[in-house]
């Protein structure tokens, strides 16, 4: 039987968090850990990984999980000034003058 269920838990400094998750009653044992499928995975990245794993002395398995740990606990990238990062392409090029033409008065659209 597949029943969901939301918790919430008080972190360190105070907040609560909201936490659901999906529940597989199977004798009433509760198993609350994610899985996920990578489909399309290219054979040479699977050999790979299989290497890897052979290495560090794990299965692919749980060498998939300490490589998606590592990169998931590294800080997240601050967004990058979309404007200077424009300026610094162009600025090689020297400025660009561009005439604006005058304005005038605003035409009548000729709606009634």
């Amino acid at each position: 039987m597949l029943r969901s269920a939301r918790f919430w838990i008080r972190s360190p400094r105070g907040c609560c968090v909201s936490w659901a998750c999906a529940i597989n009653d199977c004798n009433a044992i509760i198993d609350c850990m994610a899985s996920i499928t990578i489909r399309q995975l290219e054979e040479s990245t699977k050999r790979k990984l299989k290497i890897r794993a052979a290495r560090h002395g794990r299965s692919m398995e749980q060498e998939a999980r300490e490589i998606l740990k590592s990169a998931l606990s590294q800080p997240a990238q601050q967004p990058k000034d979309l404007v200077a990062a424009i300026r610094r392409r162009f600025a090689p090029l020297g400025r660009v003058a561009l005439k604006i033409p005058p304005r005038g008065p605003i035409r009548d659209p000729g709606i009634r």
